[in-house]
């Protein structure tokens, strides 16, 4: 059954065209993903879907009766109350039924006989109400909704608008979860929140008995909620069912089918061309009006062919062009024995580790246990109480704040660039290109650029300047995907050293060649990446479990080992993620040619008069060709050891 129904939507802002000719549906319990590049719409979309905002034509459709709970990126909740208040209202109708049966059972003594019936049944009708909104279970809902989004008791007994802006997502977001909507109208839901929490999200939304409709960047995430993408661009809304990978294939191989029915009607076009050429030429040298009326029908038919317009991929960021300057030396940072604390809130206790050249090393920990503060600790920004924190030698570094802020934002872009560096304004224009700065966005000013533009540029300044540490602090926060894609690339191949805090699980995947979980005040090292890392993870919590009969204890061990050891160690974790990646990526090949090789097999059996059987043959016999190649390279990379121990 249809929910929600979007026909021929439009919006403009003025002259400025967001998008047009959005029509898509959304059916009951479906989990539906919104993507598209920044500064398409997909907020804007959602917003008028809720009613916050006006269309500027087209129409949405939403089935009567329905309760849509709307989570935006940047909660607005202004009135002076406790976290835990703006919680409770979830149960207000629940609360309200509870005082009224409260109020009832009062009256029960002071009335007799048919009264005293009157007042049972109207007690009754409550109570089955009460029953029905899940009034005995509220405690249960609640215990359960804060634990999962990580929501402290100091947290809930916090002044709402005290709070951090992710904090004040987490308490709408456990708000709109507590109310039990028709419809979860969620926009960035996982941003402010720690991987633990995260997961419990999908978990949550997975078995969420309402629809969900999520815009998202977050691969992992939408690959595990999502049963349908909807891709927004300038001018269409594309469908496709599945999760995230399943749509990444599919549209792949829907441009690859595009490309083919252009290069047909190309072919069909010239040919046609040249039919009229020759019929006119025929026409001169025998002076023959047949040859002449031959030459016009196939000029009219070829005027009234619908013209298939050549598709077109996306402009992408080329590259980050992350290189380094000289590289540093092994011991990059060496934290030895460091303490740290604000007031009563111990973060860090006699906490020690040491980042190599070349690492790849990921921060991980719930939110507050502190990554952001280690990395300012580590950047000389704040100091700590007790310890060592030794920085080696030969070190450049490149930082990536959170929240990206410039020394003057009245800037435009181009005249920051190019007086930054000492450049031209040709050349200046020439690299902002590459991060996909074109025309007149240079000239914008830099207080007006959104999040996603203002980390592409400060990226540009760190590429330019060649550093050989990078530190990162949520690199992906306000990129689309496509950027993500682009920049986990350009970090896999650098030649430096970089450490980053993310909840990107699926970059963490990508770049990570090293693991530092913070917890209980300390670091613990897993000389893996992220897969390796939730392995041993795994392992150790299911020999705990056992250890202490059923009882998980979350405590891990420190694995010490030499410089040597670790080295090999790390050489090891590099070529096996190499290996993983390069499987994956042949198995991603072997999918997409499968179904090219299928759609080329139809056309052969086809009969159609319009196409070069003898092209398609040619074409189905090299696919075939080529996948029993991948075939046996397949098996082979299958027959690997250490292939074969990540696949058991």
């Amino acid at each position: 059954m249809i929910e929600i129904g979007i026909s021929n939507l439009a919006k403009s802002f003025g002259v400025d065209k967001i998008f047009e000719n959005i029509t898509f549906d959304i059916k009951e319990k479906e989990r539906v993903g919104i993507v598209g590049k920044n500064g398409v719409g997909k907020t804007t979309l959602m917003k008028i879907i809720y009613g916050d905002e006006d269309a500027s034509n087209g129409q949405v459709s939403i089935r009567k009766g329905l309760k849509i709970g709307y989570l935006e990126q940047v909660p607005n909740y202004s009135e002076d109350v406790l976290a835990i208040d703006i919680l409770h209202e979830a149960f207000r109708d629940v609360y309200c039924l509870e005082k009224e049966m409260e109020n009832l059972q009062n009256e029960f003594s002071k009335h007799f006989g048919n009264e005293l019936d009157i007042l049972v049944k109207k007690f009754s009708a409550i109570q089955d109400e009460y029953e029905l909104k899940g009034g005995y279970r509220l405690k249960e809902k609640f215990n359960k909704v804060i634990a999962g989004l990580n929501i402290a008791q100091n947290l809930l007994n916090s002044k709402f608008k005290l709070l951090s802006g992710g904090e004040k997502t987490r308490i709408v977001l456990g708000k709109i979860l507590l109310e039990n909507p028709d419809i979860l109208l969620l926009d960035e839901p996982s941003n402010h929140l720690d991987i633990k929490s995260v997961e419990w999200l999908e978990q949550y939304l997975s078995t969420y008995e309402g629809t969900v409709v999520i815009i998202s960047h977050d691969r992992y995430f939408l690959d595990n909620v999502a049963t349908k993408i909807v891709e927004i661009t300038s001018d269409s809304a594309d469908v496709y069912l599945g999760n995230y990978s399943k749509y990444v294939i599919q549209k792949e191989l829907k441009f690859i089918q595009a490309m083919k029915e252009y290069e047909a009607q190309q072919r069909k076009v010239n040919k046609m061309e040249e039919q009229i050429h020759r019929y006119r030429v025929w026409g001169e040298m025998r002076d023959s009006d047949k040859m002449y009326r031959r030459a016009k029908e196939l000029e009219k038919r070829l005027a009234k062919m619908d013209e298939i317009k050549r598709p077109v991929k996306d402009k992408k960021i080329k590259s980050f062009s992350l290189t380094t300057q000289g590289r540093s030396g092994n011991d990059v940072i060496v934290i030895d024995n460091v303490s740290k604390s604000f007031d009563d809130k111990e973060l860090f206790t006699d906490a020690s580790m040491t980042v190599f050249y070349k690492d790849s090393l990921c921060i991980l920990g719930e939110n507050g246990t502190g990554k952001s503060t280690l990395i300012k600790m580590i950047l000389g920004s704040m100091s700590y109480d007790t310890g060592n924190i030794k920085l080696g030698s030969r070190i450049q570094i490149g930082y990536l704040p959170q929240d990206v802020r410039f020394e003057n934002e009245e800037d435009k872009v181009v005249d920051y660039f190019s007086y930054k560096y000492g450049i031209s304004t040709s050349e200046a224009r020439k690299e902002l290109a590459k991060i996909l700065f074109f025309e007149d966005d240079v000239y914008k000013k830099i207080k007006t650029l959104s999040g996603g533009e203002k980390t592409r540029l400060k990226l540009l300044t760190i590429m330019y300047e060649k550093s050989n540490v990078l530190i990162l602090d949520e690199p992906t926060n306000h990129l689309d995907i496509e950027s993500r894609e682009s920049l986990e690339e350009d970090l896999i191949n650098y030649d430096g050293t970089i450490i980053f805090v993310s909840h990107d699980r699926y970059f963490i995947d990508k770049v990570a060649t090293r693991i530092v979980e913070i917890e209980n005040n300390r670091f613990k090292v897993y000389d893996f990446d992220y897969e390796g890392y939730k392995e041993q993870k795994n392992r150790v919590i299911e020999e705990l479990k056992e250890a202490n009969d059923n009882c998980i204890n979350l405590e891990t061990k420190t694995v010490s080992e030499s410089k040597e050891d670790y080295q090999k160690k790390k050489e090891d974790a590099r070529r096996i993620k190499k290996k993983k990646r390069d499987l994956k990526k042949l198995e991603d090949t072997i999918m997409t040619t499968e179904e090219e090789l299928k759609t080329t097999e139809k056309l052969l059996y086809s009969n159609r008069k319009d196409i070069d059987l003898n092209e398609i043959h040619i074409k189905y016999t090299n696919l075939k060709e080529n996948l029993n190649k991948m075939y046996e390279e397949l098996d082979c990379m299958y027959e690997d050891e250490e292939i074969q121990q990540f696949l058991e």
